[in-house]
């Protein structure tokens, strides 16, 4: 069978276009590494997510110096939405174009926030994203309002934002795609457990690729889903100039299947939708597919990121604390010129999270008593593209040859947070929380990641259309994070399904 699209990958940008693709009539064959994750009671363990890796995958990287990495990552039907927080922001408008930062500069994108303005207004209806307009200092234009309301904050949380408020702060609701109906909480998807971010969700009401996009097609004459097929190479007719088949391995057998479609998305995520096509290199295209320009899996990103924890005084018997977030040192403040970033809290905090951290035999009563005064921050700086900071293939293993950048402005993004804290009385100590970010290699947080196969108008320095075609294989487009052209200072799942719904629709109008 000839299917109009096929689809690699089922994450954030995959299943949302395999969802707008299947409704519109066309087949689809999607082709997922993963199984679904199992519904289990372990989704909700703290101990199995977050310090056994139960649902990360058990694939070993290197990093640039050869020593292996164990990659926050995971291979499911629906891809890292399954594990990701549900932070859904808009990038700024800004972000769109050329920004100066201390450690660099920010390109301009290709295709400006206008243009996406709609497709994130789609995408904010399919996730289900509540939240509230008119607050944030740095908000973009928006053309309707969030389709839901924003979810309301635990006492603590609102004496936070209020004093942060006093403080001359604008704190706002952060946008998030849970399923919860704080109205009628009888008939709500979502109870408000102290098990959400970074937990796979055991009742299914965190919004996810999976549960809002591929199990509302999966079923569908018009598409074909095949779980636990690896793709290991795209096959090119003998000119190189268009994709003939995929090939992958089903089931772990090792035998290989081939599948043809008149359109392949890759949608593996920024790195093994690199690596993809570095390991289907051809003697047509010998650095790897769709790579003349030789910036297949350069200009990585993942963001500077860290998580700390604000010690109270007060206790916090808070359950979902991911409820307000701030932007104002977004673009920089009056002591410091440059963008620093984002500052939001971890959803759910258990004392599990520190072992870690705590000295050896710290008694657990000990953690559990100061994770009831603890309030958990995650501070997000923009990574800036650098062509060297990079995707490879080395004896068929995946290599990330990454160097931080911009780190002045993530230390002064800390220190200023750490320091509004303590003025607000919110802090009378602080440490890092290395269970959500492993700071012994930070590379294997690649939570974020994205850059690796940047559209662009100059088929010398970028490897994708504006439209995410590949400049040099005529139907094969890449939609997931790797199209981004600079990483801005927010979590970049909402700007994947908005691009997964724009190049949607020109593959509409191409298959028309």
């Amino acid at each position: 069978m000839r299917y109009d699209v096929i689809v690699i990958g089922s994450g954030a940008g995959g299943g949302t276009l395999a969802y707008h693709l299947a409704n519109a009539g066309k087949s689809v064959l999607i082709l997922e590494r993963g199984s679904f994750l199992p519904q289990e009671k372990d989704n909700w363990n703290t101990t199995a997510v977050f310090l056994d890796n139960r649902y990360h995958t058990k694939d070993v990287w290197t990093d640039k110096d050869g020593n292996n990495l164990h990659p926050g990552t995971g291979y499911w039907v629906g891809g890292n939405t399954k594990v990701y927080g549900a932070a859904l922001f808009r990038l700024r408008e800004k972000d769109f174009g050329v920004l100066r930062h201390e450690g660099g500069i920010s390109p301009e994108w290709p295709v400006k926030y206008d243009v996406f303005e709609p497709y994130y207004t789609l995408a904010e209806k399919l996730f289900c994203v509540h939240g509230q307009q008119g607050i944030d200092p740095t908000e973009p234009p928006r053309s309707s309002g969030y389709p839901y309301p924003a979810i309301a904050n635990e006492p603590l949380m609102q004496e936070i934002q209020s004093d942060l408020q006093g403080m001359g702060l604008q704190p706002f609701p952060c946008p998030l795609g849970l399923k919860l109906d704080e109205a009628n909480r009888v008939e709500s998807e979502c109870i408000r457990c102290d098990s959400c971010d970074g937990y796979p969700c055991l009742v299914h009401a965190k919004s996810d690729s999976d549960i809002n996009c591929i199990r509302k097609i999966m079923h569908l004459p018009s598409v074909t889903l095949i779980t636990q097929a690896k793709v290991t190479r795209l096959l090119t007719n003998t000119t190189g100039t268009a994709i003939e088949s995929v090939e992958a391995e089903l089931d772990g057998s090792g035998k290989k299947t081939t599948f043809d479609g008149d359109i392949v998305a890759v949608c593996c995520g920024a790195i093994n939708s690199a690596a993809l096509l570095l390991l289907s290199a051809n003697d047509k295209h010998p650095n790897g597919l769709a790579n003349s320009s030789d910036m297949v899996g350069r200009h990585f990103m993942f963001h500077q990121a860290d998580a700390i924890l604000a010690i109270d005084k007060k206790p916090n018997h808070s359950s979902y604390m991911k409820t307000l977030t701030l932007n104002d040192f977004y673009f920089g403040d009056n002591d410091y010129p440059y963008p620093m970033g984002n500052v939001q809290p971890v959803g759910s905090f258990h004392h599990e999270m520190m072992k870690g951290d705590a000295p050896p035999l710290t008694p657990t009563f000990v953690l559990d008593l100061l994770t009831t005064h603890a309030v958990p921050w995650w501070l997000t700086t923009e990574d800036l593209p650098n062509p060297d900071n990079r995707v490879q293939i080395v004896n068929g293993r995946v290599r990330l040859d990454y160097t931080p950048n911009n780190v002045e402005s993530f230390k002064r993004l800390k220190d200023k947070w750490i320091d509004i804290l303590k003025q607000a009385g919110h802090a009378d100590h602080w440490l890092h929380l290395r269970a959500y970010f492993k700071k012994r290699i930070p590379l294997e947080g690649v939570g974020h990641q994205n850059g690796t196969c940047r559209f662009g108008r100059d088929p010398k320095q970028s490897v994708l259309d504006t439209n995410c075609r590949t400049h040099d294989v005529d139907n094969l487009y890449v939609v997931d994070g790797s199209f981004f052209a600079s990483s801005g200072a927010v979590n970049p799942s909402l700007t994947i399904i908005a691009n997964a719904l724009r190049v949607g629709d020109h593959l509409l109008e191409r298959l028309h």
